[in-house]
């Protein structure tokens, strides 16, 4: 580093953040807007409040495997650029940058979008004029592409009152962040404590304002209710594709084709990986950030989905015309959550709901904002992403034009879709790195057996080789009866190979002449 900024001394990462704050990075980057809508369109799928609940106990299963087996590689390499390093060190710089690569394309930046693009859709409960048909600038409509079992396009690009409100709350986090890792975590602290307080009440609501309706409907007399259409031979409809034939999957393929919703509501707990180099004692910190972040928010997103099948039925009707009567599966905007809260509290419900994940939301970029940074400084410090991006601010010790590029990128996926659009790509990629990352625990375990572990994987090897088997059954569950969420996203993995070996080899000096005008 020294090297490329002359005889001066490069400013450093400030080890600002200890345990609290690390945990609320994990927390509050996992809990953003999927646990208050996804169980909705989960629930269409299952058909079974018992197999609901067995969807959310599989994700919660499989991330608590994962968050303890990245606290070996946390605790091993405790540096800025967290899950792209692991990749690097154990596989070889090609799979760390396709990380980095689909991290910024996809998986950080479009996620950071559809949640803030959900942050407007909720602020329209308060504001009506916020809305994704209230259009600024309508640029145009990309007519749908039939791609096989794929639909590729058809989304209005433009900007309208939502994703306005989306940019501005990531302008907003993105100058805040600038400030100094301090100012990032500290926001962060506030808005995962307020949320972590939210999930907690609506846990509270489902204890204090049981329906009598509902849980007949959903358990009934010793529970019969709640294992319906649970067997083991019992047969479950899957439409193939967009617009293909239906297909009758059996039990553990039906689990596997919903966790789509389920692992998309429980990502991001790695981003505190990113933030390494901005830990206090991260040898300690981070795997008990890992344990104790991923263990709480789970709890509550199990405790969630009980209260949802406490308060309304599981099986609706789509044109009924209370919010009972359309049950769980076709909630208003699949807005589960809020359907439970104004069932308990006709009138404000719904406003305390909005305002609680309006919260959340926002919580939930700041984390995120704040996380990914952190890796695109990592590649650039390796020579493979822009120069500039690899330096830190004298002044704030932060990543600031790492910070203002993922701002920009993530501005422009805001102005291209909705949100179910964006997050559809993100899950598949976002599994095949979890697959890569763990399997390189085995990998270092053999090429480094004498490399300092302040931390051993909990389980080692029975439950990392376990969570692979069970993301391997999941990804080729998707390729088979959902290629429209999992080969846009293999696409783009495979088309950062072409782009690494182009800046693999491009000369620093031409890097440099590239990217002087950058930030």
């Amino acid at each position: 580093m020294s090297e490329r900024q002359g005889t001066s001394v490069a400013p450093q990462f400030v080890q600002g953040m200890g345990l609290f704050s690390a945990t609320a990075i994990v927390m509050g980057s996992m809990i953003g807007s999927g646990i208050f809508i996804v169980s909705a369109d989960m629930s269409r799928g299952l058909g079974s409040p018992a197999l609901l609940i067995a969807a959310w106990l599989v994700t919660a299963v499989m991330t608590m495997i994962g968050a303890l087996s990245y606290g070996e590689l946390a605790a091993m390499m405790p540096k800025a650029g967290g899950q792209y390093v692991y990749l690097r060190e154990a596989l070889g710089p090609l799979w760390g940058f396709l990380y980095g690569w689909t991290l910024f394309l996809v998986i950080q930046t479009g996620t950071i979008a559809a949640v803030g693009v959900a942050f407007g859709k909720f602020l329209g409960v308060f504001v009506p004029s916020v809305s994704a048909q209230n259009w600024i600038w309508h640029i145009g409509h990309v007519p749908p592409w039939h791609v096989g079992p794929m639909v590729l396009g058809n989304m209005d690009i433009g900007l309208n009152t939502a994703n306005l409100s989306a940019i501005v709350v990531i302008t907003l986090l993105t100058l805040l962040n600038t400030l100094g890792v301090k100012m990032g975590a500290a926001v962060q602290n506030v808005f995962t404590s307020a949320k972590v307080l939210a999930l907690a009440a609506v846990v509270l609501v489902g204890v204090l304002a049981k329906n009598s309706v509902a849980v007949a409907a959903n358990f009934g007399a010793g529970w019969h209710n709640f294992w319906a259409g649970a067997g083991w031979h019992t047969m479950h409809a899957v439409q193939v594709g967009v617009g293909g034939p239906t297909a009758y999957v059996g039990l553990f393929t039906m689990l596997a084709v919903v966790q789509v919703g389920s692992l998309f509501s429980s990502d991001a707990w790695n981003n505190v990986t990113f933030t390494a180099g901005e830990i206090r004692n991260p040898k300690r910190n981070l795997p008990l950030s890992l344990a104790i972040g991923t263990g709480v928010v789970l709890l509550l997103y199990v405790l969630c989905n009980f209260v949802y099948l406490s308060v309304l039925p599981m099986v609706g009707d789509p044109v009924a015309t209370t919010i009972a009567g359309r049950g769980i599966q076709f909630a208003a905007e699949d807005r589960v959550a809020t359907a439970v809260m104004e069932q308990a509290f006709a009138g404000y419900g719904s406003k305390l709901m909005a305002a609680a994940i309006l919260v959340s939301t926002f919580g939930c970029v700041n984390g995120m904002l704040l996380a990914g940074a952190r890796v695109y400084y990592a590649m650039s410090q390796d020579g493979l992403f822009f120069k500039s991006v690899g330096k830190l601010s004298e002044r704030s010790k932060t990543p600031v034009n790492s910070l203002w590029v993922q701002w920009a990128w993530t501005c422009l996926l805001c102005l291209s879709g909705s949100y179910g659009q964006l997050l559809d790509y993100v899950i598949f990629a976002v599994l095949v790195f979890y697959i890569l990352t763990i399997a390189g625990l085995f990998v270092l375990r053999r090429t480094r057996p004498d490399a300092v572990r302040p931390y051993k994987a909990f389980g080692y090897p029975v439950l990392p080789a376990a969570y692979i088997v069970m993301a391997l059954w999941i990804c080729a569950v998707l390729l088979r009866y959902k290629p429209q969420y999992t080969w846009p996203g293999l696409v783009l993995v495979l088309l950062g190979i072409p782009v690494y070996l182009v800046w693999a080899r491009m000369p620093r000096s031409q890097s440099v002449e590239m990217t002087a005008n950058e930030g």
